[in-house]
């Protein structure tokens, strides 16, 4: 019985591996130009931003 658990263990961990391959490799859909444009109104928004230094 201790030989079957000691199989088990190595056919468990490929089960896994390859659960976790395949989860690794999906097509992720991202909103890029969304982010891209709320990153280019924060430049936006920095580069018009005035700053007093009270020295």
């Amino acid at each position: 019985m201790a030989a079957l658990a000691w199989l088990l263990i190595p056919l468990v961990a490929a089960i896994g591996a390859g659960v976790w391959g395949t989860w690794a490799a999906r097509n992720r859909r991202t909103e890029d130009i969304a982010e891209l444009a709320g990153y280019a109104k924060f430049r936006a928004a920095m580069e018009t931003e005035t700053h007093s230094d009270a020295a």
